[in-house]
């Protein structure tokens, strides 16, 4: 004799060859599902022992990979954005400090790029030969300050006109040149550089190459933020050099605008 508690039915459409364990007098045996079933019971039953199981298992598998999920999110997202600039424009010594003081920019080091040599030195690039420009990479959140800002700031440093380097500084390792790292930078460079040569503030044409970046070397780094690590000597050269009076008498009171 077979307890009614102990037997639970095959629901309407299951398979006939599905077989349940049941207890018989205290015997374990098995018996069709068909024999004297009650089909919502079973179903219910196995629904929910089914769907417990599942909500079990996902509390679990998030509990442990949602840390590691976040750790691993999108590194593009908003939060996480981070984009890179890259700008010659003469003495590296001189284009940091005002790239280091907006809001946005993460972070500036002076370096070389733009040339053939791996890993040149100092000494090598300011001897020139090597097709290196002394240059500074800004690293900088676009939610904060766009490309088109650090563009802004990158014509009121320099001198666009000349084709011989920047003021005392000679050669090709201190020409201007704005090193683009996408097609939208590209596009954002020439226009200002379109609306730059237009504005008649320049009685020669502006000759700041625009060029796809190369690899940046890290200068030395006694030359990293050199203006905070020596600042008499910084200002004894940047006043010599005359690049101050320059911008005064093209931006004047617009220079750090």
């Amino acid at each position: 004799m077979v307890s009614r508690r102990n037997v639970v039915a095959r629901p309407k459409g299951a398979p006939q060859a599905v077989r349940l364990r049941v207890t018989a007098l205290g015997k374990g045996a098995a018996i069709p599902c068909a024999l004297r079933l009650d089909p919502n019971r079973l179903w219910g039953s196995a629904c929910g022992f089914i769907y417990e199981g599942i909500s079990t298992l996902l509390l679990i598998s998030l509990f442990l990979f949602y840390p590691a999920m976040l750790a691993t999110s999108d590194p593009l997202t908003p939060q996480n954005h981070v984009e890179q600039a890259t700008f010659a424009g003469g003495c590296f010594w001189c284009m940091q400090p005002p790239f280091d003081k907006l809001k946005g920019v993460i972070s500036t080091k002076a370096g070389y790029t733009g040339g053939q040599k791996n890993k040149p030195t100092y000494n090598e690039v300011s001897a020139g030969g090597t097709g290196h420009a002394e240059s500074v990479q800004i690293k900088f959140d676009p939610s904060k300050i766009s490309y088109q800002q650090l563009l802004d700031v990158f014509w009121r440093q320099i001198d666009p006109t000349d084709t011989g380097g920047q003021f005392v500084d000679r050669g090709d390792q201190y020409l201007t040149v704005i090193f683009y790292h996408n097609e939208k930078q590209r596009q954002l460079a020439e226009q200002s550089k379109v609306v730059l040569a237009a504005s008649g503030k320049f009685s020669k044409p502006v000759v700041t190459r625009i060029v796809p970046a190369t690899t940046f070397w890290p200068a030395e780094e006694y030359h990293q933020h050199y203006a905070d690590k020596n600042p008499l000597r910084y200002h004894f050269y940047r006043y010599h050099s005359g690049r101050d009076q320059y911008l005064d008498r093209i931006w004047g009171k617009h220079r750090e605008h």
